[in-house]
């Protein structure tokens, strides 16, 4: 996520400067985790978290809120697909939000 910021401000640098002509880049991506503790969703897992996780996930989005990537694992016991949608549901509003903090750190 912070990636993109960087990528995307050296791609500008390289524009101004001419050496690079039209826009390479075709929007941002953002990335979270996501997981299941204590039969809770959460977002953005710390080590301690991800660690004792009962489901966890990796998913990367667009900036326009298309998915790039959704990788997870049941890591104890499998689970149902009303936890599945919420962890889709969490891991997007996390990706929105990541995604409007690169437009703010591009933007200023």
């Amino acid at each position: 996520t912070g990636a993109y910021v960087a990528l995307a401000d050296a791609v500008a640098d390289l524009r101004t400067k001419g050496a690079l002509a039209g826009e390479p880049l075709k929007g941002s991506l953002a990335a979270v985790s996501v997981g299941i503790i204590d039969g809770e969703p959460r977002l953005d897992l710390p080590y301690e978290e991800d660690v004792r996780a009962a489901t966890d996930m990796n998913v990367v989005m667009t900036g326009g809120g298309r998915f790039v990537e959704v990788q997870g694992t049941a890591e104890g016991a499998p689970f149902e697909r009303d936890l599945l949608d919420q962890l889709l549901d969490l891991a997007a509003k996390g990706c929105t939000d990541l995604t409007a903090m690169q437009q703010r750190a591009l933007n200023t």
